[in-house]
């Protein structure tokens, strides 16, 4: 049996890198979502599911072959598009952005400027928010956080908050770096390896910082 729909594309649309988005109107009373009401945009009906509570809000933008389905909500100025896919009752809402082949599923949340893209997955309770990045083939699940200005990439994965650690450059360019435990690695700006290739890596740059990523290094050996 055909699926009742839930809502109807309007006329009134803005366009995103020459794509056509559309501002979506509720047709019935589900979940928080009456009647008449208007939601976010979205390229088309593939990107937003008439089963479940699911809902695009504000000016939030989904589009490519991105899906948002289930009970999950997309807010604020976010934006979902490629092809990720947020589900179950996952939220993704102000300014923060999925994309690629990203995952967000089960009651995660991503949010503020945080970015989770290429085959990432967000799920269970975790949160990703601030200006966190999640990329590659990295997993923060269980009820991690991962927020301020952490990238969990590679093959990394994220159960609880003690699995990664940033630290700050204090010494000279004042960005910050993230070490994750799982697979131990460092991510250093474009770096991205060993702590031991880190630290070959930094000595050729200087002795100043070689010597304090070497250091960084040691500690997290220590513990």
């Amino acid at each position: 049996m055909e699926t009742e729909k839930k809502y109807k594309l309007t006329d009134e649309y803005r366009t995103i890198r020459c794509i056509k988005l559309y501002r979506i109107e509720a047709l019935k009373d589900f979940g928080a979502v009456h009647k008449g009401d208007k939601g976010g945009f979205i390229g088309s009906e593939v990107n937003l599911s008439h089963n479940g509570d699911c809902w695009v809000w504000g000016n939030a933008r989904v589009y490519g072959n991105a899906r948002v389905c289930g009970n999950a909500e997309v807010c604020g100025d976010a934006e979902v598009c490629g092809n990720a896919e947020v589900c179950g009752d996952a939220r993704v809402y102000g300014d923060a952005r999925v994309w690629g082949n990203a995952e967000v599923y089960g009651n995660a949340e991503v949010c503020g400027n945080a970015r989770v893209c290429g085959n990432a997955r967000v799920c269970g309770d975790a949160r990703v928010y601030g200006n966190a990045e999640v990329w590659g083939n990295a997993r923060v699940c269980g009820d991690a956080e991962v927020y301020g200005n952490a990238e969990v990439c590679g093959d990394a994965e994220v159960v609880n908050n003690a699995d990664y650690i940033v630290f700050k450059n204090w010494w000279s360019s004042g960005r910050y770096f993230t070490w994750t435990r799982s697979n131990n690695m460092w991510r250093v700006g474009c770096f991205y390896g060993t702590g031991e290739e880190l630290i070959a890596k930094a000595y050729k740059d200087s002795n100043l910082s070689g010597r304090e990523y070497e250091r960084v290094v040691k500690y997290v050996e220590s513990i």
